[in-house]
């Protein structure tokens, strides 16, 4: 008897801790972070949703096309840096080319002459970020040099005096963070959603 009760008492502190550890880790742990979360940055933590009259129109931290059934981009909204990943959130990819490969090559230059030819600009002052994908082929911003770029296009399109268009691109410019981190950028949805309240 003493043997056998020797025997599974290993297994009885096993279960005993896999049961206290589930309890600790498995639901009181993850139920806290919900919590903090909820209660300290509802926003970030429901996946920062930009709502429009209360409807969610997409993620702040997923870029989105704007663009029509056959792919040419709307002349009246900001454009969004492309995306190898066809802005599928679920399907995140970069195009993995290298700088001298032909396909890529193609790309930019098809890039290059579509941008110049819709936002009438000189093909060599086009951004960089107008005509490469980013890493996760899902960026949400663009450079404030793309933004203004498209803005007499865009004012243009909407019948809209180009001065209120520049003013929402200066005002959503993000300079880098702590002042010296990344690049500066503008966010290409909760921008389009400030010029569809601009132009009624």
């Amino acid at each position: 008897m003493a043997t056998t009760r020797g025997f599974a008492r290993p297994y009885w502190v096993a279960l005993r801790y896999m049961l206290v550890a589930t309890v600790v880790l498995g639901i009181a742990y993850p139920v806290a972070v919900l919590g903090i979360g909820q209660l300290a940055l509802p926003a970030q933590a429901n996946g920062s949703i930009v709502t429009v009259d209360g409807q969610p129109v997409g993620s702040s931290l997923i870029g989105q096309s704007f663009t029509d059934a056959d792919g040419a981009a709307l002349p009246e909204w900001f454009q969004s840096r492309p995306s190898a990943a066809g802005y599928d959130a679920s399907a995140s990819v970069a195009s993995n080319y290298g700088p001298e490969n032909p396909d890529f090559i193609a790309e930019i230059e098809a890039r290059r002459d579509a941008i110049a030819a819709s936002d009438g600009v000189d093909a060599g002052d086009i951004p960089v970020d107008a005509l490469t994908t980013s890493g996760s082929g899902l960026d949400p911003h663009i450079s404030p040099e793309y933004a203004n770029e498209q803005v007499a296009r865009i004012a243009d399109a909407r019948g809209v005096p180009e001065a209120d268009v520049q003013s929402l691109v200066d005002s959503f410019s993000q300079g880098r963070d702590l002042g010296y981190l990344g690049e500066p950028t503008v966010n290409v949805l909760q921008l389009n959603v400030a010029l569809s309240q601009l132009a009624g």
